[in-house]
């Protein structure tokens, strides 16, 4: 019979507790011989505008959803259907509804799901059967076989149901009712996509009579006897083997052996088994300890230093719904870039996710589903983390963490969620968890104080305030000044940028206190979009939005690594190579926590002018952590022709590894030799005036205004000093954001329209001079700028004196010389690369001869800005041009002006022109990451100060 769903029947949606019929949380893991079926697949959906606005009738066998559209579970609704089923949101942290908690909207999108499944011919008649969902936005309720077994909240926890008693041998009916808000939405507020859907796997497993219920693995290890003691807890009686340590016990036992630990940097597990009476099951067992000792973190008796990265899920096309291989590619990409830890922002990941930290070696920090950062908005009334009424959800949000991964050696530290302010919810967690499970550590960056974690916690704190920290000058409790420190976000990866983070490493390892950081964030949440490529917030409508905030990864969308992860994988490296090249040695240096470096074949070469002269291998000692070396050199090449010389050392994997192949690059440094000459010409060759044109050697100008027009046979169009960039995210800055906003101030002092006032064209013996003043509308402060011209008659250079005039209220954004070629494609050059780089993001910036064309030199920032910078370049060639500088300089190259790249919103608004726009830069203003931390540090700011550079071009013939 058909009825309409009365509102008591949907109070669950908004009930506070996180909901009913569920069993316990356990353990998370695969059995070795009992049946598991899985549900994934193509499930029928209707999605209706509220959470009352159907009946239940469609849980009921029989009931005919023929007409309903097919998705794909896991999966979100909003990513399929081409927008029939709702439309994605973003917000970074205000809630896309009324905050008047638990109340939600009676707009409540509501998706209902169908799913018919047989069971296999095998599966067991005897024993039990659980239906696990492994993740739900944000709220369901399930039947089965027309039966209510319960509903939850907690989207991206675990939760179970027994169902054995239910089941058929065939035409199965599962229904699963979705809400996309709930009360639980409340405790849900992370800075991400609000995506609903059943996004993780739907399981049914066979339970058989004496099957293992929940077990937990304690492995602990002593650093100073080297043995490991190991005791599994579990709920059914067994046995636990470990056949490569002789061991066979009864669970519950302590035994202990001689081991080798697990870490990040050799994650050595250990194969056994769990066998009860009715089940065996695999266990994978690292061996390691994880204590507060001295005033640090320690594991295995060493303290650690992280160098990590927060990470959300996300997939371009399918969101949250990850498949084993892509994050297998997550951790292999990571593991690549020398990062050795992931904090779980803001929730536990699949499963799975963490089998392979423990397979490759990343230390977690696993993080609690749970945010509540629109409260901010006022003042943190309301709260849910100290309201007592929702204690109950906030601890099953706790327990639901912890038990289904508490049996992983990667995950070292708890985290109770992040930016929930504070109150006795959180209280009662940390408290739970340290009853539940002393072997780890927590963290929660709100608690400042430290009241309930084991260490204190910030996120985008100043370079200047962390060395404070690390020289205790911080203030605060007693007990925080006790406490090790770790930056849990910093270097917002958002667009161009981070910029610092080298500073920030350094400090890191100058101050033992300071155990490191993590990069916010691994990815950029970009959705495919088949008009705008990839879409942020705003793209889908959404009332409130916080536009591409939710771009700020270290890998693009499609997961290719950004000049960000680049940089950080250089600053982060694990062995460090320096030296000045003039000594014979070079100082390496182990900054490993636990190995020392017997899995590193190391390298040199010898370049003269960016050409390699001689190579050979290295004999470097197997260093232990922390230890430096000086190692000689081989004998410098006798004759190399008087150019710029340098060394270059490189560390590599001796042998294949799991995450990476032989001869895979881990670190490299670059010593310098004999310096570079710099590009002379004799103006040997005087300006000739003629029929409104001025000839200089090879090239023709303008009379009136001496522009120059070409040089030899190559057309060249509006040189002129330049000193605005197409700003980039972390120039925008934040609006909450009390520091400098860099774009802010240039665009009110107007240095995007700065007016060019011609002085005067002077045709002097042996110099064709332009002095012009640069200088904004509405101002009174300039650039006075001098442009003289000379020529050997085969070569052409400009001299540039920069002067400021009046007092400047800002840096610069660059200070050098724009111009426009006919056509280009290919281009060479001799100075940093392979990638982008600028004053304070080119650590990774390798001094060598590069070749590119001018669309491979753009980086893909989803927001188009300022990119593609090479640093450090002594010559260049492009649309036949040769171009030496004196000093080095910044190039750019791009097919549309600066000005259509700051004006365009997505990549695809950058439609290519014919004219190829250079710029060659002096300097360039840093980077920073004031998107969501500091801006610019004073010593890579572009001051407006007195300046000389020069070029010399020359036509390639």
């Amino acid at each position: 019979m058909s009825f309409r769903t009365s509102p008591s029947a949907i109070d669950y949606v908004e009930d506070v507790s996180p909901g009913s019929g569920a069993l316990p949380p356990r353990a998370w893991y695969a059995s070795s011989d009992a049946k598991s079926l899985s549900l994934n697949g193509s499930w029928r959906l209707r999605v209706s505008p509220t959470a009352d606005a159907e009946d239940d009738s469609f849980a009921e066998p029989g009931f005919d959803a023929g007409d309903w559209a097919e998705v794909a579970v896991p999966g979100h609704w909003v990513l399929q259907g081409d927008g029939a089923f709702g439309l994605p949101i973003y917000t970074n942290h205000l809630y896309p509804f009324p905050v008047d908690p638990p109340h939600v909207p009676t707009e409540n999108p509501t998706g209902d799901h169908l799913h018919l499944f047989d069971l296999p011919e095998d599966w067991p008649s005897e024993g039990g059967s659980v239906l696990r969902f492994d993740g739900v936005e944000s709220c369901a309720r399930v039947w089965l076989n027309g039966t209510d077994i319960g509903e939850f909240k907690g989207s991206r926890l675990p939760h179970e149901f027994t169902v054995g008693h239910l089941l058929k041998p065939s035409g199965n009916v599962l229904a699963v009712r979705v809400h996309q808000w709930s009360a639980g939405s409340y405790l849900e507020d992370q800075d991400q996509w609000w995506l609903p859907g059943i996004f993780r796997d739907v399981t049914l497993l066979h339970r058989p009579a004496g099957s293992v219920l929940d077990f937990f693995v304690n492995a602990s290890y002593d650093h100073i006897t080297g043995e490991g003691t190991l005791r599994v807890d579990s709920d059914v009686d067994g046995r636990v083997s470990v056949p490569a340590l002789d061991i066979d016990v009864a669970t519950g036992e302590t035994v202990t052996a001689a081991v080798q630990p697990w870490s990040a940097e050799v994650p050595k597990l250990y194969d056994g088994e769990l066998v009860t009476e009715g089940e065996r099951v695999p266990l994978r067992i690292g061996f390691r300890t994880v204590e507060l000792a001295d005033g640090l973190i320690k594991v295995n008796g060493r303290a650690v230093l992280f160098k990590g990265v927060n990470r959300h899920e996300w997939h371009p096309e399918k969101g949250r719904a990850l498949d084993l291989e892509t994050m297998r590619a997550d951790v292999l990409l990571m593991k690549r870039h020398n990062l050795n830890a992931v904090r779980t922002s803001h929730y536990p990941p699949h499963p799975a996710f963490l089998d392979l930290c423990d397979e490759y070696g990343l230390w977690v920090i696993d993080e609690c589903d749970l945010e509540t950062h629109g409260f901010t908005e006022q003042a943190w009334r309301d709260n849910p983390v100290d309201d007592d009424r929702w204690t109950p959800a906030l601890l099953d949000r706790a327990a639901r963490m912890v038990e289904r991964d508490k049996n992983h050696p990667s995950v070292v530290i708890w985290s109770l969620g992040n930016e929930a302010g504070t109150g006795r919810g959180l209280t009662a967690m940390a408290e739970w968890i340290h009853g539940r499970d002393a072997s780890r550590l927590v963290h929660y960056e709100g608690d400042w104080n430290s009241r309930d974690t084991d260490m204190y916690s910030r996120m985008y704190a100043s370079h200047a305030e962390i060395e404070q920290i690390g020289q205790e000058l911080d203030g605060g409790t007693h007990k925080r000044r006790e406490l090790p420190f770790i930056l849990c976000e910093y270097g917002h990866a958002m667009g161009n940028g981070p910029g610092g983070i080298a500073d920030y490493q350094e400090l890191f390892e100058k101050y033992d206190r300071l155990q490191g950081g993590f990069i916010w964030e691994w990815i950029d949440h970009g959705i495919t979009h088949p008009e705008l490529g990839y879409a942020y917030g705003g793209d889908f409508g959404e009332e409130l939005h916080d536009g591409n905030f939710v771009c700020d990864g270290l890998v693009f969308p499609d997961r290719r690594p950004s000049p960000g992860l680049l940089e950080f994988k250089k600053v982060i490296e694990p062995v460090g190579i320096e030296g000045d090249g003039t000594d014979g040695t070079v100082r390496v240096t182990n900054k490993q926590d636990f190995a020392d470096l017997s899995a590193f074949a190391f390298e040199w070469s010898y370049q003269v002018d960016g050409e390699t002269v001689e190579s050979g291998s290295l004999s470097v000692p197997a260093l232990a952590p922390g230890a430096s070396a000086d190692v000689k050199l081989p004998e410098p090449p006798a004759d190399h022709g008087g150019g710029e010389s340098q060394w270059t050392v490189r560390a590599l994997l001796a042998a294949d590894t799991a995450w990476g192949p032989e001869g895979h690059e881990v670190a490299w440094g670059q010593l310098p030799g004999t310096a570079r000459a710099l590009p002379s010409i004799a103006a040997s060759d005087g300006p000739v005036p003629g029929d409104g044109v001025i000839t200089l050697g090879p090239a023709s100008f303008d009379a009136r205004t001496g522009a120059l027009r070409t040089i030899g046979g190559v057309e060249v169009s509006g040189l002129r000093l330049d000193v605005w960039r197409a700003t980039t995210d972390n120039d925008e800055g934040a609006e909450w954001q009390t520091g400098t906003r860099y774009a802010e101030l240039w665009r009110k002092y107007g240095l995007h329209r700065m007016r060019h006032r011609l002085d005067g064209v002077e045709v002097g013996d042996d110099a064709l001079t332009v002095r012009t003043r640069v200088a904004p509308a509405a101002w009174e402060f300039g650039l006075a700028a001098v442009y003289r011209w000379t020529s050997d008659g085969n070569r052409l250079k400009l001299t540039v004196s920069v002067g400021p005039e009046g007092e400047w209220p800002v840096p610069l954004p660059r200070l050098g010389v724009r111009f426009g070629l006919a056509q280009a494609d290919g281009v060479k050059w001799y100075g940093g690369g392979p990638g982008e780089g600028y004053p304070d993001t080119k650590s990774a910036s390798r001094l060598d001869r590069w070749e590119s064309t001018v669309d491979g030199l753009q980086t893909p920032y989803l927001r188009p800005q300022e990119n593609g910078a090479r640093a450090d370049v002594r010559w260049a060639e492009l649309g036949g041009l040769r171009i030496e500088g004196d000093p080095e300089f910044f190039l750019t190259a791009r097919r549309w002006t600066t000005e259509q790249l700051d004006a365009a919103a997505h990549l695809t608004d950058l439609k290519a022109v014919e004219t190829v726009w250079v710029n060659l830069d002096h300097a360039l203003h840093g980077i920073g990451t004031g998107s969501c931390g500091p801006g610019v540090l004073p010593q890579y700011q572009l001051r407006a100060e007195p300046v000389e550079f020069s070029f010399v071009f020359s036509e390639i013939s």
